[in-house]
């Protein structure tokens, strides 16, 4: 069928089916949909990949992700540090280890553990590697997690680390979205696909058990079941030195749980703390960061803060809190960290805990100790300005601890340093990212919008540093908003050769719906106050117009998943502000997403739109129900993967069809196979969608008279 023919019939179809017509293009192997996005893929790719300068992006790109300078992310097992490492011979990546002595070497002499490509070649699966979970305290044994295509669901394997062996008759998990844990080492906690009627109404496993080593998965011994329309269940243990606490939580949804303590007999006991908190132990200690106003024992904390007692004590019905943090305006827990465990903005060594906290996007570090029942706090690290500083603790042995520096002209850094000489001791540098592009000739600033209902939004603009505003200049403006997920600074790395270096100026939006400022700045944007989001966003836009920096037919908005409904709302809502829209991996059909992959676990962030009082105003915020064929809309590209089974490819399929049923122009498509809800399962996979968006953007937005 010619691309003409189809376009005609799917006009056709638009005029005499109902409503959803385009649900033959949802299945995420559906053949039809693979057909129709082959087609698409060829068009796109015709357009834009067969240009002079396509094949030296690419090049360049692959080059800066597959740099052998580039830091390897080490943890430390026993005293082993073990890194997983993908580059051009080894696009799938090594599972490998070294001694810290050899890590200090500019080039470690590293003993491969496992070799995913050879694997995947052995066992004729293009698997992706997807998680490892050590046992402690011995490092002896292992959890490899892979996907076959890169999606969610995965393969467990058990995985000897002293002969870098899978384990016969180990324990193994087929294919399944399994939620797993140690125990000891002939115990787990698994959750996952034990057929029919185990598994929630959102995909998820929603029965935990215990299995003992040597005995059939049948057999292993239930100690949970959560309700069909829970998100999930799940087991796991939480381990601080010699302490081990085994839980049991009950995800209601995505920002309501209950957790139990697993007692020695197997019995639960419930942590009594509100469902929407978030809690973490720490020795003796329970640390609990509630996310609405919490009012106990005669006081009220506000959401956001940061509680701890004894923890025995508080299960004993004590609840004697002591504030680590509380927030005041424009300050939070970070949201965004690299942390061992489930708070904000918090990690910990042997005798320390280390918090980031942020004042308008910008963080810091403190460094907690408890000494005689008080806590001191002392500040740690320094950072340039407008650049992000990360520490997180080693092991749970000593208080050795890695820290990062980064910015978004400023690769990152990685320093190993001993609390144990001071906050304030130098910390030794290890390993330094390369640069990818020449940082000195741009210029990093921050900057407010003032929202529809006068909330003051904080944006960071990255440009040359002679910009001329003219309104002229390709400016991408990349957001999130959602899920309480904070957008801080980050180096722009291969961006820098793919945007900046070919004239384009870069802007990250910090709009509701995030964690920048707690949880009340997401919660502003929850549900049927969804377009909050939405407003800010634009009012960046539009503020970015004002000042001349850009203009509609030069500003382009690109956002991935939850920021894929974004700019899918910027494209309905407001096309006359932009040139060209990239929408990643997105949501798109809002009344149907909680019937497409894990959509129906997302209820809470966004609504439940098979009740018809929240479909009112869901649909407000729905793309593929908002398209109309009398507006004029900016060029768009949608982009997704087959293999994505969180969002899933049929959002992107669905929405693209219906813009050209209508006759809209210029609605290019693209699907990769591999890649889950990454799309991208490789380096060489990432920088071809890189390439691709680049030459999408400045054909569109590109600098013209």
């Amino acid at each position: 069928m010619t691309t003409d023919s189809r376009e005609s019939d799917l006009r056709k179809t638009v005029s005499e089916i109902g409503q959803d017509e385009f649900i033959w293009l949802e299945g995420l192997r559906n053949e039809k949909a693979l057909a129709w996005a082959h087609e698409q893929n060829s068009v796109t790719l015709s357009a834009f990949t067969h240009g002079k300068d396509f094949d030296p992006i690419r090049e360049k790109v692959l080059q800066g992700l597959n740099s052998p300078e580039q830091i390897p992310g080490v943890w430390k097992c026993d005293n082993d540090w073990y890194n997983f490492w993908q580059d051009a011979k080894n696009p799938k990546g090594l599972l490998r280890k070294t001694t810290l002595d050899e890590f200090r070497k500019a080039e470690p002499r590293w003993e491969t553990v496992l070799d995913v490509d050879a694997l995947g070649k052995a066992e004729n699966i293009e698997w992706v590697f997807s998680g490892f979970l050590n046992l402690k305290p011995g490092f002896e044994r292992a959890f490899v997690v892979l996907s076959p295509d890169g999606g969610d669901a995965c393969e467990v394997r058990e995985f000897d680390l002293k002969t870098k062996e899978f384990v016969t008759g180990g324990f193994y998990l087929p294919v399944a979205k399994s939620r797993i844990s140690w125990i000891d080492v002939d115990h787990m906690f698994v959750a996952t696909d034990f057929g029919e009627g185990s598994m929630t109404d959102s995909g998820y496993p929603r029965i935990v058990k215990i299995w003992q080593r040597g005995t059939p998965l049948s057999e292993a011994v239930t100690v949970y079941s959560a309700g069909q329309k829970d998100m999930m269940a799940a087991g796991y243990q939480g381990s601080d030195g010699d302490i081990k606490r085994n839980y049991v939580v009950r995800v209601i949804d995505f920002y309501h749980r209950e957790v139990f303590l697993v007692d020695e007999t197997r019995s639960l006991v419930k942590i009594d703390i509100p469902d929407d908190a978030k809690f973490t132990t720490w020795q003796e200690w329970i640390l609990i960061e509630p996310s609405s106003e919490w009012q106990v024992n005669g006081q009220r904390w506000p959401s956001g803060s940061l509680l701890t007692m004894n923890f025995d004590a508080f299960m004993a019905g004590e609840r004697t809190l002591k504030p680590l943090f509380v927030p005041d305006t424009g300050s939070a827990l970070s949201g965004v960290t690299q942390t061992r465990d489930q708070l904000n903005g918090y990690s910990h060594t042997r005798d320390h805990i280390i918090l980031s906290l942020t004042r308008d996007v910008v963080n810091r570090l403190e460094v907690l100790t408890p000494k005689n029942g008080e806590w001191q706090r002392e500040p740690f690290g320094h950072v340039p300005e407008l650049s992000k500083i990360s520490a997180w603790g080693v092991d749970d042995k000593t208080n050795e601890y890695f820290m990062s520096v980064s910015g978004f002209l400023q690769p990152a850094s990685l320093s190993l340093g001993n609390l144990d000489n001071g906050a304030n001791a130098e910390a030794e540098l290890l390993k330094q990212d390369p640069s990818h592009f020449d940082a000195s000739r741009y210029q990093v600033s921050q900057h407010f919008a003032q929202s529809d209902d006068g909330t003051r939004v904080p944006y960071f603009v990255i440009s040359r540093k002679n910009v001329v505003y003219d309104g002229k200049n390709p400016t991408l403006l990349y957001g999130y908003g959602g899920f309480e997920v904070s957008l801080e600074p980050y180096y722009l790395g291969v961006s820098g050769v793919s945007w900046l270096d070919r004239g384009g100026v870069f802007v990250v939006a910090n709009i509701r719906g995030g964690g920048e400022y707690g949880p009340e700045w997401h919660k502003a944007a929850l549900k049927e106050k969804r377009l909050r989001a939405y407003e800010d966003f634009a009012s960046v836009a539009k503020a970015l117009i004002a000042s001349q920096i850009t203009s509609p037919a030069h500003l382009a908005a690109q956002g991935g998943s939850n920021g894929g409904l974004l700019v899918g709302n910027m494209l309905t809502r407001y096309p006359e502000l932009f040139g060209a829209i990239v929408c990643e991996v997105p949501l798109l059909d809002m009344q149907r997403y909680t019937q497409i992959s894990a959509g129906a676990s997302w209820i809470a962030e966004y609504g439940d739109p098979q009740k018809p009082e929240e479909w009112a105003f869901i649909r407000e915020f729905s793309p593929y129900h908002n398209i109309d064929p009398q507006k004029k809309y900016p060029p768009v590209l949608f982009s997704t993967a087959t293999s994505d089974d969180r969002v899933g490819p049929d959002h992107a399929r669905k929405m693209a069809a219906k813009m050209q049923a209508l006759g809209i122009p210029d609605v290019y498509f693209y699907e990769n196979t591999e890649g889950g809800h990454s799309a991208a399962a490789d380096k060489t996979q990432s920088a071809f969608k890189r390439a691709l968006v680049s030459e999408f953007l400045l054909h569109f937005i590109g600098r013209k008279p």
